[in-house]
């Protein structure tokens, strides 16, 4: 395994147990359906969070992990989210969080985490416009989602 992937994964292992101390119950890691994606999805009583974890061993020019979670990357993670409630019919209130690890490159020791709680909230429309049906569809283990 590349080194990059061993340092996400490790990454991702922080952050379900950072969830875990929270009292957040770990419900799927590495969730995917198609080309969608989700980190670690996790959940209480109240809430489901969908989490995006980045993992790095620099700064990159100053950027901490977490502001590398792009509006593109954000769409991408509330498009997959949709996809995971409907599937699961899923009734709790989601949140999407963004987990930023910097670790050391050596040892692999937190130099430093940060757990944004609700760190951005989808738009309203979440339908895309160039969408033939104006409704969303996907196709899981042969079952359709809309």
């Amino acid at each position: 395994m590349a080194f990059h992937n061993l340092i996400g994964k490790r990454g991702e292992e922080i952050a379900a147990a950072i969830l875990r101390q929270k009292g957040y119950t770990i419900e799927r890691t590495n969730w995917r359906l198609g080309h969608l994606e989700v980190d670690i999805i996790a959940s209480n009583k109240d809430e489901i969070v969908f989490a995006e974890v980045k993992t790095r061993t620099s700064t990159f020019g100053g950027k901490m992990p977490e502001e590398s979670v792009d509006r593109v990357k954000r769409a991408r993670l509330v498009a997959a989210a949709n996809a995971y409630i409907k599937y699961y019919r899923i009734e709790k209130r989601p949140r999407f969080d963004i987990i930023g690890l910097l670790l050391d490159k050596n040892t692999g020791e937190i130099l430093m985490q940060t757990h944004l709680e609700d760190a951005f909230i989808p738009a309203l429309r979440t339908v895309h416009a160039n969408s033939y049906s104006g409704h969303w569809k996907w196709k899981h283990r042969r079952r359709v989602i809309t």
